[in-house]
């Protein structure tokens, strides 16, 4: 699940912990293909000794991609699968273990938060099937075109679970996917590989930790052996830093935002199903040669550094004249601990706390004033001082009167500018419906230097007529296609000036209803004339 913001506030606070992987891409000869020497020296310049996959992370993107069209069945999702283990192992090409879990029975702390969270995703999963039945119809009738709907059977999330028949599948493919690849592979030839399945207990994430703190109790144990962990979650960097690892490293995929979506019934960009108007695909290319050949764009990976980030809280948490020698580790877990508070897949997190109102800050800034008073640290070797704590809580709710002010008043001036944006928006909607432009544009006075001499008048009266032309055409189009109702803005040439304002465009604040009924009233009126 994750914690929401939380690797948006890291990343733009220490930005060196961000690096861009270096990706060795597979040759093609003669139409056969080459695949990547993994025994090679890693491009990224480090070298990798263990590899953890958290394979949920890679099950769900696989099974159901967002970007690209779904796998029309069960073969394809476990040859997706594999592509995307083997694309994870060029990267990083671990020499020493390769360590593959699978979610298995969460925790009763986060079984009501699952169980809600599938109970919803099924519900989301049948209104969109009859959301697009509806919307086909719809487009069909106006006499859009759409492609034919493939017949095949929808591929529930919920499979995604411990105990389906689908989770048993899984393993015993990865179980031959091992096999195949110790075998042929030789960039695999002195990997120790642990699969862990669904059968398990736990969640993935936990079990590698439980994995690591195994290996770190072995008397054979390498203390600078190099860890790197595949997982998109947030919490994952808490982990690895609980783990006390000097060498630390989390592959994930590299976030877009705005990233488009094609549309679940044309395919195409730009719009939602519900926009869908089956318009015509534009053409790739002067007769469409290219339409099966563009290429998707492939999805990056970025590295996170934990060692750089323990650099920056210790610059960060270093505090002078303790009443206690300072330890830099128990300072971390301190850390850690106080992220619960502001997001956790198990303990909800304090009202009054948001990571983009800069929580983690203010808690640390409370951490390094109160320390002096606690006269120690927050936890020891897993375990919390909860007098310690209290003094912690106590000066956060000293700070929540102004948190929760300071929300109200910026809601007021969110709604303030809404307003006066809709205000500005009606008036320039209310303004000519025509406006010349480029010299002959009308300009404020006392806003220019001095005035400027007109040229090529007459060119530019005759392409002022052609633009004007065009945009009346441009409109007239609009009018045909959308049935006699233009959408054509002031921009185009039409006149907005007579469209119907709705009611949520009213410039009013809201009233507050009227709910009182003629007994009632009529009730007061008696107790007030009998008085």
């Amino acid at each position: 699940m994750g914690v929401p913001a939380f690797f948006r506030w890291l990343s733009r606070k220490y930005p060196s912990i961000i690096v861009h992987c270096v990706e060795e891409k597979g040759k093609e000869c003669n139409g056969v293909r080459i695949p990547v020497d993994t025994t090679k020296p890693n491009p990224n310049e480090v070298e990798f000794d263990n590899l953890y996959l958290d394979m949920n992370g890679i099950i769900h993107p696989c099974t159901h991609p967002e970007d690209k069209p779904a796998p029309k069945n069960e073969d394809e999702m476990m040859v997706a699968i594999f592509e995307y283990i083997d694309r994870l192992f060029n990267i990083v090409r671990p020499r020493r273990v390769l360590y593959m879990a699978i979610d298995g029975v969460a925790p009763r702390a986060k079984m009501n938060q699952q169980r809600s969270r599938r109970f919803r995703a099924s519900k989301e999963g049948v209104e969109l099937v009859e959301e697009k039945s509806r919307v086909r119809e719809e487009v069909i009738q106006k006499g859009g075109y759409l492609p034919p709907e493939e017949i095949k059977e929808r591929f529930d999330s919920n499979c995604i679970t411990p105990g389906t028949e689908f989770m048993d599948n899984l393993a015993q493919c990865l179980r031959y996917y091992v096999a195949e690849r110790l075998t042929n592979d030789p960039g695999w030839k002195n990997i120790v590989v642990f699969l862990s399945d669904a059968s398990v207990p736990g969640e993935g994430e936990h079990k590698i930790m439980d994995f690591i703190r195994r290996q770190r109790a072995q008397p054979n144990h390498d203390p600078n052996t190099h860890h790197c962990l595949c997982g998109a979650d947030a919490d994952l960097i808490m982990l690895g830093l609980a783990t006390h690892e000097p060498n630390f490293t989390i592959i994930r995929e590299e976030f877009k935002p705005n990233k488009p979506r094609p549309c679940g019934l044309c395919g195409q960009t730009g719009h939602e199903i519900k926009a869908c108007q089956g318009m015509p695909r534009e053409k790739q290319g002067q007769h469409d040669e290219f339409a099966n050949t563009m290429p998707a764009a492939e999805q990056e990976f970025i590295f996170i550094r934990l060692c750089v980030l323990r650099e920056y809280l210790a610059r960060e948490l270093t505090m002078a004249s303790l009443p206690f020698p300072f330890d830099f580790e128990r300072s971390v877990d301190d850390w850690v601990f106080m992220c619960f508070f502001v997001g956790n897949d198990f303990l909800p997190h304090l009202p009054s706390l948001e990571i983009r109102e800069g929580a983690i800050d203010r808690l640390v800034g409370i951490y390094k004033d109160v320390v002096h008073k606690t006269g120690g640290y927050l936890t020891q070797n897993g375990y919390v001082n909860l007098e310690r704590v209290e003094m912690i809580m106590q000066a956060v709710g000293v700070a929540e009167d102004n948190i929760f002010k300071k929300r109200k008043d910026d809601d007021e001036n969110f709604k303030r500018r809404n307003k006066e944006k809709r205000k500005r928006m009606k008036a320039q909607q209310q303004g000519p419906a025509y406006l010349t432009t480029g010299q002959f544009a009308p300009h404020a006075l006392g806003r220019r230097d001095r005035p400027e001499a007109v040229q090529n008048a007459r060119h530019q009266a005759c392409d002022m007529r052609m633009q004007s032309n065009m945009n009346a055409a441009q409109s007239l189009k609009a009018m045909m296609k959308n049935g006699g109702n233009s959408s054509a803005g002031p921009s185009d040439g039409a006149d907005s000036r007579g469209v119907k304002r709705k009611a949520d465009d009213s410039d009013s604040e809201p009233e507050p209803e009227d709910n009182v009924s003629l007994k009632s009233y009529c009730r007061q009126l008696d107790s007030r004339l009998t008085v």
